[in-house]
């Protein structure tokens, strides 16, 4: 399809599927910001086309109430819009090959900060030799939101999406290629909507689905489905506390208000990690994706830029400053 236009649903009746083509000024808008693009889910007005013979032309994107984004691949601050107006963020993730943990927390930090429902999906239950066990691994990530484990071919675990359909919920499926979500959308519409392929020989994923696309489900409601995500790079605004929300509540047990949970006495971050109760490859997590929320927060802001800058010319100086002492002292 025409890079300026895109699939439209017509609100008659019917629902007709139609093709629109962008308006000149929101082809300089989404020039831009990518986010203003139409994307899947997005409410948009439409006007009697008169140009390059379309039928209709998109005038207008309406405000979104919720929107999946990640950094755009652009290397830029701007932001792309994966999914809007979902009621539900379905993270996808398979539990073979092997469990991203760290992905998984990337992809719901996405999700909480949609503003929708965020869940975990986790498919291919009827291939892993203990699901039981894969759930526990994953539940300290996605604690304060649904976690469900299915087999989408056995049709086993699939009630609670359903039963949101049914309420008239969008549903957006997003997750890594070759975790099964193609599998799972055919499941939840009764129908082979896409094709899917299984995994290669080294158990990597293959891309089935390269477009955003909305599918209206059978007993109401609909499902967004997204291409497989190899990178999802943080905005400067992507809330991870959420996430995090077990390394927070151990942050605000620290000594000091202060603590960086490195060396500092009484950090109850770091007692928590010497006793086991938190996992380190958590914590690394946590720092990992606090590091790249602060470097997007400061090419977005050049004065938390300058500051930081600032700070870090302080800290050598500080450092330089410092007595040395022969070595073996």
């Amino acid at each position: 399809m025409d890079k300026r236009a895109c699939g439209v649903l017509l609100a008659d009746e019917a629902l007709s599927p139609a093709t629109a083509r962008w308006s000149p000024r929101l082809s300089r808008a989404a020039d831009e910001d990518p986010a203003a693009t139409p994307a899947a889910g997005d409410w948009v007005l439409l006007a009697p086309g008169d140009q390059d013979g379309a039928a209709w032309v998109l005038t207008e994107v309406l405000p979104r109430r919720t929107a999946v984004e990640r950094l755009g691949v652009s290397g830029t601050s701007h932001t792309q819009v994966l999914a809007a107006n979902a009621d539900v963020v379905a993270v996808v993730a398979g539990m073979v090959p092997d469990l991203d943990l760290g992905r998984v927390e990337r992809m719901l930090a996405l999700a909480w900060s949609s503003g929708a429902r965020p869940v975990v999906v986790l498919t291919k239950a009827d291939l892993h030799p203990d699901p039981g066990a894969a759930i526990s691994l994953v539940a300290a990530s996605a604690a304060g939101c649904d976690l469900l484990a299915v087999s989408a071919p056995l049709d086993e675990g699939l009630d609670p999406l359903r039963a949101w359909l049914a309420e008239g919920a969008t549903i957006a499926l997003v997750g890594a290629s070759g975790v099964g979500k193609s599998t799972l959308l055919n499941a939840l519409l009764g129908d082979d909507v896409m094709a899917t392929r299984t995994l290669g020989n080294e158990g990597k994923g293959r891309h089935t689905t390269v477009t955003r696309e909305l599918h209206l489900a059978p007993g109401g409601g609909a499902v967004l489905d997204t291409p497989g995500l190899r990178s999802v790079g943080l905005s400067a605004d992507t809330g991870l506390d959420d996430v995090f929300a077990d390394v927070i509540d151990l942050a605000d047990r620290c000594r000091f208000n202060d603590c960086a949970h490195t060396v500092e006495p009484g950090c109850a971050v770091l007692e928590a990690v010497e006793t086991g109760a938190l996992p380190r490859r958590r914590l690394d997590s946590w720092r990992a994706l606090q590091r790249e929320a602060a470097f997007q927060a400061r090419r977005a802001d050049a004065r938390l830029q300058a500051a930081w800058t600032s700070e870090r010319k302080a800290r050598t100086r500080a450092y330089r400053a410092r007595p040395t002492h022969p070595q073996g002292w």
